[in-house]
């Protein structure tokens, strides 16, 4: 009996945390199915063949785009390439709508059948994308329940499916024993700097971050900064601007502790 194989593309960090939380969740149905594509180190724990890391699509900005350009379109046209010779029973593109939507258009045009999860913000803004998105995805995975709402009046099929961070934050955070787990003073000030997940985003706001961590220290000389980050790569980006403009400030950086910085916090400054 053949295998069944999906194809599946991630980009960055919250959109491997989402497919390694799917691919579980499939295997859980589908115990022999066997996954294979772009990957982060999450997908990696739960099993799939990489064919490439999703550092390699992880650009941000138009300028470092169009620099990557010619390395990511060899990338896609590699990837739509191996599909083609050997189809799989489907293809789920993970956020990531600049890419995955090309992929998407691409294979569903070759008999594939594709899904694509997060929907991009066609609600908000560039609402003529979604003409785009009916031709890319036999369906669309939504977190947020108005987002297929919208959708269906555009004959885009979707399903709700919610977002993890509901099932996986408590409504009310034990700031304690975050602060405890962090090495935090649990009676001042706690500010959590998030300056984003991808190398081109911390690198852009580290330094505007660290600025305002300065400025709010000159006025709240008690405050405690911390700074989660998702992996070492980006922990040296952050330091190397730290060092360079606020060497002084007293700085807890901590790898992969997102949700317990936010439990920490008394206020946030995130990337959007």
């Amino acid at each position: 009996m053949q295998q069944l194989r999906i194809g599946i593309v991630a980009a960055e960090p919250s959109g491997d945390l989402l497919a390694a939380g799917l691919m579980d969740a499939l295997r859980e149905l589908l115990p022999s199915v066997q996954f294979e594509g772009v990957a982060g180190p999450l997908m990696n724990e739960s099993g799939i063949d990489e064919w490439a890391s999703m550092d390699s699509l992880s650009v941000m900005g138009l300028f470092e785009v169009i620099q990557h350009l010619p390395r990511l379109l060899r990338l896609r046209a590699g990837l739509l390439q191996r599909w083609r010779d050997t189809p799989p029973a489907a293809f789920i593109g993970v956020d990531a709508p600049d890419f995955n939507l090309g992929v998407e258009c691409r294979l569903r045009a070759a008999g594939i059948p594709t899904v694509h999860y997060v929907s991009p913000t066609v609600w908000a803004w560039r609402t003529r994308r979604v003409r785009k998105i009916r031709r890319a995805v036999d369906l669309l995975l939504t977190i947020f329940p108005f987002e297929a709402e919208f959708l269906d009046r555009y004959q885009v099929p979707s399903h709700y499916v919610g977002h993890p961070l509901a099932c996986d934050m408590p409504l009310q955070p034990d700031s304690a024993s975050a602060r405890r787990e962090l090495g935090l003073d649990p009676r001042g000030p706690v500010l959590a700097v998030l300056p984003g997940s991808r190398r081109g985003e911390v690198g852009r706001l580290a330094r505007p971050f660290i600025e305002t961590a300065v400025a709010l220290r000159r006025q709240l000389t008690d405050l405690q900064v911390v700074v989660p980050l998702v992996n070492e790569t980006t922990r040296a980006i952050f330091d190397q601007e730290l060092h360079a403009i606020a060497p002084q400030l007293p700085v807890r950086v901590a790898i992969n502790a997102s949700r317990t910085a936010l439990a920490a916090a008394d206020v946030v400054l995130t990337a959007s």
